[in-house]
């Protein structure tokens, strides 16, 4: 054993490593979409069920929602959209100590790194001299060896890590469009209600197709858990204010 390997073996150091990928790759929402995208879903879905929200309370108390709405609406879009940028700075930090660390260890710990990649590339299938001269190549070179650990053991794709403000104007769009669906249907009895619940359940099926899960139960669980939300807000209304 050595202490790089803090008295575990080289398996078990990288299925630490692993999970600890999982987790620095962890997007707030759980793994889903890749930045950008998903921060417009969940912006817009996000702003759909504000939007609903508080059409249940304004209905039943006869108050004219469009300009609380509207209102509501600019400083929504707003959060949303810094909030969507400043997780994903944070998500940033984080992988930059990892890198940071990994980077390290291939500096001071290159033989506990062979063993790693013995464990990493052995379970790929590869044995005997092949293995040894793939590690060999991988060795040779510090910043693709620092490239394949972190995706490899860590399970952290570097392509896929965006900048903190396309998230954020992404979410910002997201945010914006359905703010605007939203107030441009208030002219109209219901049809808010039912523009926006829709709008939940194409987006969610959207959002579950994006990582091949199914798509009906998503669309269905977020309705409901949308009808559920609105529904129990305007009747708590009604009992607090109802004539």
């Amino acid at each position: 054993m050595s202490d790089h390997f803090k008295g575990k073996d080289a398996l078990s150091h990288v299925a630490e490593k692993q999970a600890l990928g999982i987790l620095t790759s962890k997007e707030v929402h759980g793994l889903e979409l890749p930045g950008s995208k998903h921060a417009l879903l969940d912006s817009a879905r996000n702003t759909f069920a504000t939007l609903l929200i508080l059409y249940a309370i304004l209905t039943p108390l006869n108050i004219d929602p469009f300009p609380i709405m509207a209102m509501a609406s600019v400083g929504l879009t707003v959060w949303l959209a810094g909030r969507s940028a400043w997780l994903s700075w944070v998500r940033l930090e984080r992988l930059h100590r990892i890198l940071a660390q990994e980077k390290w260890e291939i500096e001071h710990n290159r033989p506990q790194e062979r063993e790693e990649l013995r464990v990493l590339y052995g379970a790929k299938g590869f044995e005997g001299q092949l293995l040894e001269e793939v590690i060999d190549v991988l060795m040779a070179d510090e910043g693709r060896l620092l490239k394949v650990m972190v995706q490899e053991e860590m399970g952290i794709t570097l392509e896929n890590i965006e900048h903190p403000l396309k998230q954020g104007l992404y979410s910002f769009f997201g945010a914006l469009i359905s703010a605007i669906l939203m107030l441009s249907f208030l002219s109209i009895p219901y049809v808010p209600l039912i523009a926006g619940l829709v709008a939940i359940s194409i987006l969610s099926g959207w959002a579950a197709q994006q990582v091949d899960n199914r798509i009906i139960p998503a669309s269905v669980w977020s309705t409901a858990i949308a009808v559920v939300s609105v529904g129990l807000t305007y009747y708590v209304t009604q009992y607090f204010y109802g004539r």
